[in-house]
């Protein structure tokens, strides 16, 4: 009887609460991040549109990189997913994989606010972010999971609470395209990975597309690429393709991008050091050569092609201690990523008229 008591109970205050919250469209609340149109907003590319194989078209129908941006007076913020694909790999943290990171504006710049994500057994139950806040109006933003697919999304905000759905600080959008570091594999959060961490340092509009081991330069994310609206490309293109698919690939890519959008740089990136070619004789030798081939062929690039720009990340600490797994960094590295391109990018993007002050 005691328990019957305490389950009625429980349940009478869970009605309670949700009586206490409105619940709105996630797309509703200020989705930003997008870089093409697609029927279901939390998708990235549509499927049917482009010549995407195998595990690409899971790649863009996650959600990294897509935010909801919004103002409010709630005391209280919650999360009810439906997710689709999800990611089965073992060296990201849950809260990155299926989770929401949320940012709160604070004296001008982005602080920390709250992550969750739903624990196993719970899928049918939302999850609050933040929660005991003082009432008074806070400007939220909110990354989506970095390697999940959503199909529906509700925020629930307290009864009676302001929702206004906010703009990016820019108009000036900036693509973010590249492998799984772009995307921000073994982040321990969505917001960690390095666009997201240039997005809040900069005030740019920033739209990652990060695909998770298939950003190989292929004809498809070229045709994808030449299709979005953007003000500047910035490419991780040299961590995942090998150098034959580099050397046959890389000019025809620039060429079909270029085509669609003459005037706008394109900013590759050399990839970064792998702590995994520290004792291993044959990792390094072949990374060696696969940086060579792609140095050798951007310089080319760059004579040949006007806009068209090399840069050099690092992800690397003096002690190179920010790896997690010898390929990714963690949280750490993707500072230490997004640092060490900053400034040259910011440099490039004043001549293209695209000058913002660090927030």
């Amino acid at each position: 009887m005691k328990k019957l008591f305490f389950f009625v109970l429980a349940c009478t205050l869970c009605l309670a609460a949700a009586a206490q919250t409105t619940w709105y469209e996630g797309f509703d609340t200020g989705l930003s991040g997008k870089v093409l149109p697609t029927k279901n907003p939390y998708h990235r590319a549509d499927t049917s549109a482009y010549a995407f194989e195998g595990h690409e078209r899971n790649l863009v129908m996650c959600s990294g990189g897509l935010t909801l941006h919004f103002r409010t007076n709630s005391k209280s913020i919650k999360i009810m997913p439906e997710y689709g694909y999800v990611y089965g790999g073992r060296t990201t943290n849950l809260l990155s994989v299926l989770g929401f990171d949320m940012y709160i504006r604070e004296g001008g710049k982005w602080l920390w606010a709250g992550a969750a994500v739903q624990g196993a057994g719970k899928e049918d139950k939302p999850v609050t972010i933040v929660s005991n806040m003082d009432g008074t109006e806070h400007e939220c933003l909110i990354y989506l999971p970095m390697y999940s697919e959503l199909r529906s999304l509700k925020v629930g905000l307290d009864k009676g609470a302001s929702m206004i759905p906010c703009s990016p600080d820019s108009k000036c959008r900036i693509v973010v395209h590249g492998s799984s570091f772009t995307m921000g594999v073994s982040t321990s959060r969505s917001g960690m990975a390095y666009p997201m961490q240039l997005g809040r340092r900069t005030g740019l509009d920033i739209l990652g597309f990060g695909m998770s081991g298939n950003c190989k330069l292929q004809p498809a994310f070229a045709k994808a690429l030449a299709d979005a609206s953007f003000d500047a490309l910035v490419l991780d293109s040299f961590s995942n393709p090998t150098p034959e698919q580099i050397i046959e690939r890389l000019f025809p890519f620039i060429e079909t991008v270029q085509a669609a959008h003459p005037g706008v740089p394109m900013i590759f990136q050399r990839t970064i050091y792998r702590e995994n070619r520290n004792f291993d004789l044959k990792k390094d030798a072949d990374e060696a050569y696969r940086i060579h081939v792609a140095d050798s062929l951007m310089d080319i690039a760059c004579k040949r092609y006007k806009d068209v720009y090399y840069i050099y990340p690092s992800a690397t600490s003096e002690e190179h201690e920010s790896s997690v797994d010898g390929t990714h960094p963690g949280d750490y590295g993707y500072t230490l990523w997004e640092r060490s391109i900053e400034n040259r990018l910011l440099e490039i993007l004043k001549e293209y008229g695209i000058n913002l002050n660090r927030l």
